[in-house]
């Protein structure tokens, strides 16, 4: 779905300010290395551009910002309506992140933040509206993993504190924290990150996106045993 195509955006919601990083595909995704092979980065560079490609058509996003320092990656993103922010160099990821919501509240003061992991590429853009709805209730919340261990999305509201606590077992740091787990039974693409094989197989039976499916469509071709 394009920017174009975004779906009405729901009487009285929050338009939210989405931060999302994107790591260079060249070194993104590295335990897909067994699988993919050479077609790791560009199936990293397809996830990130399809879950953000998403978020943008969501009608609770009033704007993306990718932090990411990969440039080709950028400019893909930049021409679908991201705003493209560099990372900081040695930050972290919870450094970049802060970094991207002082950016968006500089620009919209007022706005409710949101960070987002960049390999969902199963999201759908209501899926994401029905767990940002969700957000508006509490000052902070969160969306766990499918595996119950990471966060996949989280949430400050307007005029609150954004601390987000990404890595590791993030999702019991989140709630250690006081943010509110959005326990949700209709948000499966919210929840479904990438980080194994067995992952990418169940996001593509979700569905995944136009550039994720493409990606996978030349890596599990069949080779041709009298090609050169």
């Amino acid at each position: 779905m394009s920017t174009q195509e975004r779906l009405a955006q729901p009487s009285g919601s929050v338009g939210w300010s989405l931060v999302v990083p994107v790591k260079p595909a060249a070194i993104g995704k590295s335990r897909l290395a067994p699988f993919a092979g050479q077609h790791r980065t560009g199936l990293a560079r397809a996830m990130a551009i399809d879950t953000i490609g998403a978020a943008l058509a969501c009608p609770s996003v009033t704007e993306v910002l990718a932090i990411t320092p990969d440039p080709e990656s950028g400019a893909v993103l930049a021409e679908l309506g991201a705003l493209v922010v560099p990372d900081e160099p040695t930050g972290g990821l919870n450094a970049a992140l802060g970094h991207g919501c002082a950016l968006a509240r500089a620009r919209r003061p007022d706005c409710a933040v949101a960070a987002m992991l960049a390999d969902l590429p199963a999201l759908r853009p209501q899926e994401l509206a029905l767990a940002l709805a969700a957000a508006q209730a509490h000052p902070t919340s969160f969306v766990g993993d499918a595996a119950g261990i990471g966060t996949t999305l989280y949430c400050a509201n307007q005029g609150v504190a954004f601390a987000p606590r990404f890595g590791g077992p993030s999702r019991a740091a989140h709630l250690s924290s006081g943010a509110v787990e959005l326990l949700l039974p209709t948000i499966p693409s919210v929840r479904k990150d990438v980080d194994t094989e067995e992952d990418l197989h169940q996001a593509r039976d979700l569905g995944v996106g136009p550039r994720t499916d493409a990606a996978l469509t030349a890596l599990l071709r069949p080779v041709d045993p009298g090609a050169d």
